[in-house]
């Protein structure tokens, strides 16, 4: 026996989501039917809701209700630093450090060939205008560490470096209260090579 179309339907909507598969879609749709209907009300309007209203910056490319979200918008930013990252979710995560007083640039992926991903999906020719419009004096490249993001951050540093731009990349190294008997080979190498004077 099948769904009703309607249920058969939401579940298909959940399945969109990253790492949802169809059972899990299946409990989800169960679950807001059965046990969370005002939850789900509240669901479909926020999402309605934000796709209605949310755009990227024109400045960052970060979600942002206006053309020019808050943080690009602020004189207390240094304009001189340009932070690039992947996604949104980076950006909050280096804002969470309160160590950056910079812009941002949003990437919304990485370089991926084998996903159909290059540098024209990216819009790359924005982060280039944004990179070059006089006032970045250094791009600082905080790109993930797996593959795609390495790949990332070397043709962004190359591109960029092409145009007289001071380029730098996040370090990597051991974390904060992690210790070397617990840590893989590959992290400790990276903090030998990245070391620094005391």
């Amino acid at each position: 026996m099948s769904l009703p179309s309607a249920l058969e339907e939401l579940v298909e909507a959940l399945r969109c989501l990253p790492g949802v598969g169809p059972k899990s879609a299946q409990r989800m749709a169960y679950h807001l039917l059965q046990r969370d209907q005002k939850g789900a009300l509240r669901l479909s309007h926020s999402l309605q809701h934000a796709v209605a209203v949310l755009r990227h910056c024109s400045r960052c490319n970060a979600f942002s209700e206006n053309e020019v979200c808050e943080r690009c918008a602020s004189p207390r930013r240094d304009a001189a630093l340009l932070c690039v990252v992947e996604m949104p979710a980076d950006l909050n995560m280096m804002e969470q450090t309160h160590a950056y007083r910079g812009m941002y640039y949003v990437l919304m992926g990485h370089l991926s060939p084998l996903d159909g991903i290059g540098p024209k999906e990216l819009h790359l020719e924005r982060l280039l205008a944004r990179a070059t419009d006089g006032a970045v004096q250094e791009v600082i490249l905080a790109t993930n560490f797996t593959n795609e993001g390495e790949a990332t951050a070397h043709y962004l540093g190359e591109m960029l470096r092409a145009r007289g731009l001071k380029v730098s990349r996040i370090a990597r190294g051991l974390p904060v209260g992690g210790e070397i008997e617990h840590t893989d080979a590959g992290t400790i190498a990276q903090a030998l090579l990245e070391r620094r004077p005391v």
